[in-house]
């Protein structure tokens, strides 16, 4: 369900979300920063939140 969401939020084409957002994770140009309970990672204009306990990608949404 996070999955579908995820994919459709950021309109995404492929069916390996997480692998896409690892790679964007890990990016040298990702700007993370954590802030309460969890992690966000901002990079060309989407940002992911990462549980901070679990390292689940909780969502991610386009920046505009």
């Amino acid at each position: 369900m996070g999955i579908d969401r995820i994919k459709k939020n950021l309109k995404l084409d492929t069916n390996d979300v997480v692998e896409y957002c690892k790679n964007k994770i890990l990016d040298k140009d990702c700007n993370i920063y954590k802030q309460g309970k969890n992690w966000y990672c901002k990079i060309d204009n989407i940002k992911i939140t990462i549980n901070s306990y679990s390292y689940t990608i909780i969502t991610a949404h386009i920046i505009h």
